[in-house]
């Protein structure tokens, strides 16, 4: 049985900074990014998820964080703030 995949974008509280990204754990994968595993967001920590949505394959996945990365998918991503 393959996991499930999912589609993040984190918001970070202190700074004007959305990332996106997908994992196939959420949870610890928000908690990484807050403890500052991550060279790109350990800048911006802490972080509060805003977005999250199941996609199945990783394929699907990448095609929906793609989306989510662009100009339009950013503009969503702020709506939702």
């Amino acid at each position: 049985m393959n996991p499930a995949f999912f589609v993040y974008a984190i918001k970070s509280i202190n700074r004007n900074y959305i990332y996106v990204g997908l994992t196939d754990n959420p949870e610890r994968r928000l908690e990484q990014h807050n403890k500052g595993f991550n060279k790109t967001t350990k800048p911006y920590a802490p972080f509060s998820r805003i977005y999250l949505e199941e996609v199945g394959t990783r394929e699907k996945a990448r095609m929906r964080e793609k989306y989510l990365k662009s100009g339009t998918g950013k503009e969503f991503l702020r709506s939702l703030i």
